[in-house]
């Protein structure tokens, strides 16, 4: 099974019932360890959780820090990217260079970098006089 097979089969657990868009994510750690997550809405829309964060709490939760890999997938025209928030949480714990496939479920995919979808990065360097 492939990161993006994880992240497609969660998908089907979102809780999506005011948007209908179902987003599923896996997040793989250097241990090779996999942590999904997928979108979680409630009546206060659009207060949630998107699958990025999920798949990231399930890892720290489970003791993890390290990113190298990430799948995203969403039944979009072209492959989903995570919204600005989900990317600041991915370089908090991913390097530049960590592997992102992005995708849609029919299949089309884009291959990227966290670096890439957030260039200059608010890093913990900017925190180093506190």
């Amino acid at each position: 099974m492939t990161l993006m097979d994880d992240a497609r089969a969660v998908r089907e657990n979102a809780h999506a019932p005011y948007s209908n868009f179902k987003v599923g994510a896996a997040v793989q750690t250097s241990s090779g360890a996999v942590y999904k997550g997928c979108n979680v809405e409630n009546v206060a829309y659009p207060e949630g959780t998107c699958a990025e964060a999920g798949a990231i709490a399930a890892m720290v939760a489970a003791g993890e820090r390290d990113v190298v890999a990430v799948a995203v997938i969403a039944d979009s025209p072209q492959p989903v990217s995570p919204c600005g928030g989900c990317r600041q949480k991915l370089a908090e714990f991913a390097g530049a260079d960590a592997k992102v496939t992005l995708g849609t479920l029919d299949g089309t995919v884009l291959e990227t970098t966290v670096g890439a979808l957030l260039p200059g990065a608010f890093d913990k360097d900017y925190m180093s006089k506190v």
